[in-house]
């Protein structure tokens, strides 16, 4: 048997741009690699992200570099483990798991003991002017979870309008590492009366120390300064709760390793996305099954999404059969994408 990997580039158009501190995006370019034996063919998608000095061009060029052709799943499992965690692992490694579960009929759920329920996702707003982030609060209103892109203007304007535009709602804010110290501390109080009940990496990860004996009224959430489980002794003194993202974890199976051990330490836990299909989304899904706030909306971003993807109705999403990706054959048919 020869195991062969394959990847493709692809190019989702935005159904609107989408802004956050950082920049705005009108695309989500992602890898999309199919590990197959002629016979079953597991895929993955993973989304190089400039923030950690990839692209779409050296996420390839680390998937090349293990090679294309395996004598057997043992070889290309070490492989993939010899990569630093990021885009390319991620890519490798959930499509090594959905080859797997096709090899062996056995879904992913199954095999890991996850039983599989409807979630609710975070709705996101991006960053925008005061009234135009109150106008998509006011649509998202019937939302019981919206995120709200922000950065270090107008912070309390912005949330007081959008908090008056969904009342019934609360707010994860992420900053993307825009924040001062002095800026957390000098709005919280005021934004613990706006419902905002996460706040999410509001300082660069290289200066987060600042966090330590911060005892905030609103949980603090790493994401930028959390990747894998090494990163945890650090984050205990500085954070409250974690987003897992498989593009940081390189895959789900570190994933699942953090996972583990954030819930045996205390964190919250967060499960997030890049801006993807649901191909990308679906082994996150697992992770959110034990989640305290889900925010899988990366679809719902796309002007179209990708075949046999995920199912939302409202904030809720569900997977439908068939699906795209940690099924087995009889759930998936030969669903190929390359």
């Amino acid at each position: 048997m020869t195991i062969s990997i394959k990847m493709a580039k692809h190019s989702w158009p935005l159904a609107q741009p989408f802004r956050i501190s950082r920049g705005v995006k009108t695309h989500a370019d992602t890898i999309i690699v199919t590990i197959t034996d002629n016979e079953v063919c597991g895929i993955g998608e993973s989304v190089p992200y400039a923030r950690y000095k990839e692209t779409t061009e050296t996420v390839q060029a680390q998937i090349s570099s293990i090679g294309n052709a395996f004598a057997n799943i043992s070889d290309i499992h070490h492989a993939i483990n010899e990569l630093a965690a990021g885009a390319a692992k991620n890519a490798l490694d959930c499509a090594l798991w959905d080859f797997r579960a096709k090899k062996n009929n056995q879904s992913i759920a199954s095999k890991l003991n996850i039983p599989l329920s409807s979630l609710t996702t975070a709705q996101t707003i991006s960053l925008g002017t005061k009234d135009a982030m109150a106008i998509e609060a006011k649509r998202l209103a019937h939302a019981p979870l919206i995120k709200v892109k922000l950065d270090a203007n107008s912070v309390i304007d912005k949330m007081k309008a959008i908090h008056l535009a969904a009342p019934d709602s609360k707010f994860i804010i992420d900053a993307n590492e825009a924040w001062t110290f002095t800026l957390l501390k000098d709005v919280i109080k005021q934004l613990k009366d706006f419902n905002v009940a996460l706040i999410e990496q509001p300082l660069p990860a290289d200066s987060d120390n600042e966090l330590e004996h911060f005892e905030p009224c609103i949980p603090v959430c790493a994401d930028e300064s959390c990747h894998t489980r090494q990163d945890l002794a650090q984050l205990k003194k500085r954070y409250q709760a974690i987003n897992i993202k498989l593009d940081k974890t390189g895959g789900l199976s570190e994933a699942l390793a953090l996972l583990e051990e954030a819930k045996r330490q205390g964190f919250l836990i967060m499960t997030g996305c890049m801006v993807a299909s649901s191909l990308a989304m679906a082994p996150a899904f697992l992770i959110a099954q034990q989640a305290d706030f889900v925010d899988l909306d990366g679809p719902l971003l796309l002007r179209d999404d990708i075949e046999f993807g995920f199912e939302f109705t409202g904030t809720k999403m569900h997977q439908p059969t068939p699906f795209i990706w940690g099924q087995t054959l009889n759930q998936t048919g030969k669903i190929a994408t390359l």
